[in-house]
């Protein structure tokens, strides 16, 4: 991906800079070719966790809990530890800028919050009421939000800056691929909507509830487990020792919009984006069950079904996307598309309240989703304001994607209960627009 340097600041300076180039060798070959491999796989994992629970999971329980589609007890369950969850990116992500061991710096906080997020999935598959429910899905988001800091640290730590666009739609393809595997080994996809007989995936429904949070647990060890093994972090023994100050520790969440404005407003673009994307896809189930109106045996085929559709569209659109981004060697216009396609997107349920009206949602918003995907890391990556905080600085970034994914039921929640589920579309298409408009504010990345 080309991107343009402040006319001050020498290219390689730049790039060591906010790429992070700070470790003790440069990557060799061989490595980053298992990384092209590993680093999406790791991503999948967690965003199968992500929609997997936050899609089926948690409305399936909630719904099981109260005998109904509560969507306040919804609200409840997904708020709850949410400001706890949230913090989880950047304080991972300065513990692992922090930590110096055999097994490099992201590796340990890699495997040991896939093994402990596992744990709690196992306690929340447990969980008897809406308060233990939202306790422990507040825990799980904290602990692997750790999990995504450290992963998504690696870009900065290992990619040449010239193989950041590559890399940056690998990434993306995390979030559809999570998706269809959520979709296809919970949710079930009626083969007749692609001219086969039966249900493709969803095991009939062995995977829809406890046996679901131990699949997901089972996936996430893994992948961490293929991860730290077969595309090892480097030594990070000799890295440079700063003294502790919990003083400085605290202080370094900060990161000032003033002195690094393009990553404030990265930050606010991202934020715009995914919330506009996951207010919608997160309320999905109660969305088709009472607004909709599809009837109770269908329901879990038909989100599988819109899903994979939906992850489909995005995993085309990032393909197409990246290496036509890479040849005109600008980020800004394919964010600004894909934010202004995805509010115009938002629009079609609003005018064609059905299930049709929902498919041609889906895939809309998936080809403008993935437009935004194929691009949107390349650009974070470019903005961050010194390369040894990479973790950290990541990790505020961060909330800005993870934060969307855990708050939207709760906001969503809120609209419904004022305006009703036809308010969630034109709201998220505002949250969308805004965002995409942000990017025109950041000046050090064409």
């Amino acid at each position: 991906m080309t991107h343009s340097l402040p006319a001050d600041a020498p290219a390689t300076t730049a790039a060591a800079d906010r790429a992070g180039a700070n470790t003790a060798e440069p990557v060799t070959a061989s490595r980053l070719r298992l990384l092209y491999l590993t680093l999406p796989v790791a991503n999948v994992a967690l965003y199968l966790l992500w929609f997997g629970v936050g899609s089926f999971l948690l409305p399936l329980q909630v719904a099981r809990i109260t005998g109904t589609n509560d969507t306040a007890a919804l609200s409840t369950a997904s708020t709850i530890g949410a400001v706890l969850a949230t913090v989880g990116n950047p304080v991972f992500g300065q513990l692992s800028d922090r930590t110096r061991s055999r097994l490099g710096r992201r590796a340990p906080w890699i495997l040991l919050c896939a093994f402990l997020g596992a744990l709690a999935l196992a306690a929340q598959a447990h969980a008897a009421s809406i308060a233990m429910l939202g306790l422990s899905w507040g825990v799980v988001q904290f602990i692997m939000n750790g999990y995504q800091a450290a992963l998504t640290a690696t870009l900065p730590d290992r990619v040449p800056p010239a193989k950041y666009g590559t890399f940056s739609a690998l990434v993306g393809l995390g979030i559809p691929l999570g998706t269809m595997a959520a979709a296809l080994a919970i949710g079930g996809v009626p083969g007749g909507r692609f001219g086969l007989d039966g249900v493709i995936g969803g095991f009939g429904g062995r995977f829809a509830g406890e046996n679901g949070y131990y699949l997901i647990a089972l996936a996430i060890i893994a992948a961490a487990v293929v991860f730290v093994i077969v595309s090892p972090d480097r030594d990070a023994r000799d890295l440079p020792h700063e003294r502790f100050s919990f003083r400085t520790f605290l202080a370094n969440f900060w990161v000032s919009p003033q002195k690094h404005p393009d990553f404030g407003w990265a930050f606010l673009s991202r934020l715009g984006v995914m919330l506009g994307y996951f207010i919608v896809l997160t309320y999905n189930m109660f969305l088709l069950a009472e607004h909709i109106k599809i009837p109770a045996q269908d329901l879990l085929p038909t989100v599988g079904f819109l899903m994979i559709v939906n992850a489909l569209c995005t995993v085309i659109a990032s393909v197409l996307a990246g290496p036509i981004a890479d040849r005109v060697g600008r980020v800004k216009p394919f964010v600004l598309t894909s934010g202004i396609a995805a509010a115009l997107a938002l629009t079609l349920p609003m005018l064609w309240p059905t299930e049709s009206g929902m498919l041609a949602y889906n895939i809309a918003g998936g080809l403008a989703f993935g437009v935004y995907m194929a691009v949107d890391m390349a650009l974070i990556t470019k903005v961050l304001p010194r390369g040894k905080d990479a973790g950290k600085d990541l990790g505020v970034i961060n909330i800005a994607n993870a934060g969307p994914q855990i708050l939207a039921p709760s906001i969503a929640g809120w609209i419904v209960a004022a305006g009703g589920y036809e308010a969630l579309f034109p709201i998220a298409a505002l949250f969308s627009l805004v965002g995409a408009l942000g990017v025109l504010r950041v000046r050090g990345v064409r």
